[in-house]
């Protein structure tokens, strides 16, 4: 299977230093919305959508508070269903959308593909769209499923992965490409792992923020830190699985490439290393 690795939405939030742990106080950070298609014998599958169409025609949806703090790009030539086009695709060649998770940055292109199957886990469809139990308030945009998706969902069960449990193949039959629970950035929050040749690559989602988080002796930017402790759901989770996530890049990095959705390093090393 091809893999193209796609960035659907740069944010430039000020103070460069305390976000991407390079630069000055007063320049622009950068990060990324990294998403994947994957070319498969059923059709494109995409991970993650980034910012959508919709989100850049009605900016406000996406709050006022995460606008001024992102302080995204919102260019309608980064959505992930212009980049299918730009590739001489059609929007109707992908069959499934598989989401990390909800959170706005991550589903704003789902309008974009209505024809496709959306695969998320029950736990997070529970919360963001039934609200049970309620969100965070402001946390997700329900205008970016108001059109009624088809929804897939997961939960319990599947094969073993590399020592991670719960985890199921894409609608039971693609065995290359899983659906893995990684709880505590949100209480559904999911890996993508996706087998490119011998090997995997893992999108961690928002399992963590910074490349560094995966080398125990590299220190978190202060800010980034700090905003990814105030929207952990579970906390705890969300450190356990960072910790298993550091023992499968220790252990079986010669196999697995992870990378998480808004790092610009995983995301250029990634591209660099094109699969």
């Amino acid at each position: 299977m091809k893999v193209h690795h796609l960035n659907t939405g740069t944010m430039c939030p000020m103070g460069r230093r305390l976000v991407n742990g390079t630069g000055g106080l007063f320049q622009r950070a950068r990060m990324v919305c990294h998403c994947l298609l994957v070319e498969t014998s059923d059709g494109l599958v995409l991970v993650d959508t980034g910012i959508g169409l919709g989100d850049i025609a009605a900016p406000g949806r996406l709050g006022r508070r995460w606008l001024r703090r992102t302080a995204p790009k919102l260019d309608r030539s980064e959505t992930a269903v212009q980049q299918v086009r730009a590739l001489g695709y059609s929007p109707t060649d992908v069959r499934h959308v598989l989401l990390t998770h909800l959170d706005r940055d991550h589903a704003g292109g789902v309008p974009d593909f209505p024809h496709a199957a959306i695969h998320v886990h029950r736990a997070e469809y529970e919360m963001a769209v039934l609200r049970k139990p309620a969100p965070p308030e402001g946390r997700y945009v329900t205008e970016q499923w108001q059109h009624g998706p088809s929804w897939k969902f997961y939960g319990e069960g599947g094969e073993d992965w590399f020592g991670f449990k719960g985890v199921r193949a894409l609608g039971d039959r693609e065995a290359d490409i899983l659906m893995i629970p990684l709880a505590g950035h949100t209480l559904g929050h999911c890996g993508i792992a996706v087998r490119s040749g011998d090997k995997w690559l893992l999108h961690a989602g928002d399992s963590y923020f910074f490349h560094g988080q995966l080398e125990a002796s590299v220190r978190m930017p202060l800010v980034l830190g700090h905003f990814q402790r105030r929207v952990d759901m579970d906390r705890n989770a969300r450190i356990a699985n960072q910790t298993r996530l550091r023992a499968l890049k220790l252990n079986h990095g010669d196999r697995v490439t992870i990378f998480n959705s808004h790092d610009p390093v995983d995301y250029e090393n990634c591209r660099c290393g094109a699969h």
